[in-house]
């Protein structure tokens, strides 16, 4: 009787153990402001306004007009079929009903140290930010077809060359075997792994 409780105890814990996740945030209080852009975007950080929380914020803006540009905002490696990813993040947008206009947005990434590798659209929300200010957007991607990695793009729709839209505290939320990379981990993993290349001679 009591191997058959202990049995079943056991099948109830396995599921939790399933499911672990982990949370990480980023909110752009460093000095790097993006893993990659695609499209004609440029990146900086603002120290003025407007900004979430804190003292800092991505500024994208599109020069020259065309096409849709995106930053690249956080990667998500070591992932396997049927697990799942969820991010948000904060959107600066005061132009109602007008452009510019932000998305949260993914695209699949399998490349083990290169950021900028695209294996395919993984779509993402279709709300574009309200014109508002500030404006909450958030997704959840499923993790199929095989793929290991998956990046989360901040996305910009102009009409106008020099749009600008700011990004805030983006948020992933990634099982516990999954590794998150934000901007600046890879320039730090890229000096980490000469380093160790460079001890061992």
């Amino acid at each position: 009787m009591r191997s058959l409780l202990f049995f079943g105890a056991l099948l109830f814990i396995l599921p939790l153990t399933a499911l672990a996740l982990q949370t990480e945030t980023f909110g752009w209080e460093g000095s790097d402001a993006v893993l990659g852009i695609y499209g004609n975007g440029v990146a900086t950080i603002e120290t003025v306004s407007p900004v979430y929380t804190g003292s800092q914020s991505l500024k994208f803006e599109e020069t020259p007009l065309g096409g849709t540009p995106q930053a690249f905002v956080g990667w998500i490696q070591d992932l396997n079929d049927g697990d799942t990813v969820a991010a948000s993040f904060w959107v600066y947008d005061d132009t109602p009903s007008a452009s510019p206009s932000g998305r949260i947005w993914g695209h699949w990434n399998d490349d083990p140290t290169d950021p900028t590798v695209y294996d395919g659209s993984a779509s993402g929300n279709t709300t574009y930010s309200d014109g508002t200010g500030w404006s909450f957007l958030e997704w959840e991607w499923t993790i199929v077809d095989g793929h290991t990695g998956l990046i989360i793009e901040g996305r910009i729709y102009s009409s106008t060359e020099y749009d600008t839209l700011w990004f805030d505290d983006l948020t992933v939320i990634a099982p516990d075997g999954a590794t998150i990379l934000f901007p600046g981990d890879i320039t730090s993993l890229e000096r980490n792994t000469w380093g160790a290349i460079k001890t061992s001679f």
